[in-house]
């Protein structure tokens, strides 16, 4: 079964935009915000909406069906 996975890390990179930075802004421990860049956990559907509207980016640009190896 494939793992859900999400772009966050890219869009990140792309904007220049540090984890600190969005946890600060979530209102999440840096670690919360690591677990998701990292694709060990994924966002709630309501956090990666405020992941998207933080970054200014459509929440489909945070999803991936892509599975990376």
């Amino acid at each position: 079964m494939d793992r859900p996975m999400n772009r966050i890390k890219e869009v990140l990179e792309e904007r220049g935009i540090k984890q600190t930075w969005l946890a600060e802004k979530l209102g999440k421990s840096f670690c919360i915000v690591n677990s998701y860049v990292c694709n060990r956990r994924q966002p709630s559907l309501e956090v990666l909406f405020q992941i998207a509207e933080i970054l200014q980016v459509d929440p489909k640009e945070l999803i991936t069906n892509q599975v990376s190896k």
